[in-house]
């Protein structure tokens, strides 16, 4: 898949403090910033939903009069949600001479191109790659991510199972992937430790189109709870054929499989389905500022990555006024260093570029595409 390159200045606004020299790019009238994830694919939806909270963040930026009077602008790369192209979007950036990443999105296509990325001495701050192993014994420079890891929300979810579901007997499926699987197994270890027994714990193959084997282990098993690690073209079809068979379990998803299109493969299936995602930080009443600036251009700051985008563009703006430099090796010791005020909170990281907190919350969703907090 040949990776899509779209130049795309942004004009728009933040609130920057001005009057700062900066040792690096000084030549340079504007700050890029490459947009990295799918705009190609079955899950473009996360891409986008990453676009619009980079947009607005830089809208706003731009329209306080940028970082010490230059202007952000942003270069969208498509790495297609695939790992293999990871490494092919990364070389673009570097070749670019960029020095700055929002993304990628999809933690396998993350995983992949992490190392070109720290080896060269380029910020990337991922709003949504989950996977543990991005960060785990890497000892990286220059990865951050604004978004929780699997095994925060792997066993939140299974605390939540554990104590509001109660299930007798539950399944856990993945994809296979390295998002899918890893947050499966830890919700899998969860449920197991807290008593519920998984009578099956099965990948399945993203992209196919009839899953009725598992689903008939699923009812011969007779599980009331099935646990899917993975993203919503599958979790959509496993909902609609469980269905179509009679299976009658409670099913749970991560963020991944939150996404409106996954109705138009269930359709009324999807009603009642229970997934994590990171809390709803449009009802946080210090943001509604933010909030109004995604409806202003009709876009929805409520999704599973827009605040968490909007996020990773901001502190890395805050990450070059506080370096005083868009040097990209000054900015990521100031990230290190320090902790910034952002929508989804005070952020800070630990010395592998995660966050030292992030909230997840258990929504339940509804077959129009709307969600509802759990209560």
């Amino acid at each position: 898949m040949k990776p899509v390159f779209r130049l795309t200045p942004v004009i728009a606004a933040l609130g920057v403090a001005a009057g700062l020299t900066f040792a690096a790019g000084a030549h340079a009238q504007t700050i890029k910033i490459a947009v990295v994830g799918p705009t190609t694919g079955a899950v473009t939806q996360y891409g986008d939903m990453v676009r619009e909270g980079v947009d607005t963040a830089v809208e706003r930026i731009n329209a306080a009069g940028g970082i010490n009077g230059k202007k952000l602008e942003t270069v969208v790369i498509d790495d297609g949600c695939e790992p293999k192209q990871g490494p092919v979007a990364a070389n673009r950036v570097v070749n670019s001479k960029i020095g700055f990443v929002v993304g990628h999105v999809c933690s396998g296509a993350t995983i992949a191109a992490a190392d070109i990325y720290n080896n060269e001495g380029v910020v990337m701050v991922t709003p949504s790659a989950t996977s543990p192993a991005l960060t785990d014994g890497k000892n990286y420079e220059f990865i951050f991510r604004t978004i929780g890891r699997d095994d925060q929300q792997g066993p939140a979810a299974a605390k939540f199972v554990l104590e509001k579901i109660k299930p007798k007997k539950a399944a856990v499926l993945h994809d296979k992937q390295s998002y899918g699987q890893g947050i499966a197994t830890a919700v899998k270890n969860d449920l197991e430790k807290g008593g519920v027994p998984v009578a099956v714990f099965e990948g399945i193959n993203a992209g196919d189109s009839d899953y009725s084997a598992v689903i008939t282990k699923l009812k011969s098993q007779g599980v009331d709870f099935v646990y899917y690690g993975g993203y919503h073209p599958e979790m959509g079809l496993l909902l609609r054929q469980a269905a179509e068979q009679g299976v009658k379990a409670k099913w749970m998803g991560p963020e991944g499989v939150g996404n409106p299109d996954i109705n138009a493969i269930a359709g009324d299936a999807s009603e009642g389905m229970l997934l994590t995602l990171p809390a709803d930080f449009t009802q946080n009443a210090a943001n509604a500022d933010i909030v109004k600036a995604f409806a202003d251009k009709k876009r929805n700051a409520g999704g599973a990555f827009q605040m968490t985008a909007y996020t990773a563009t901001q502190v890395i703006a805050d990450g070059i006024k506080g370096a005083g430099s868009d040097d990209p090796t000054k900015v990521a010791k100031y990230l290190h260093a320090n902790s910034f005020d952002t929508p989804i909170g005070k952020v800070a990281w630990n010395k592998q570029g995660d966050l030292t907190n992030f909230e997840f919350q258990v929504f339940t969703w509804h077959k129009d595409g709307s969600k509802t907090v759990y209560k």
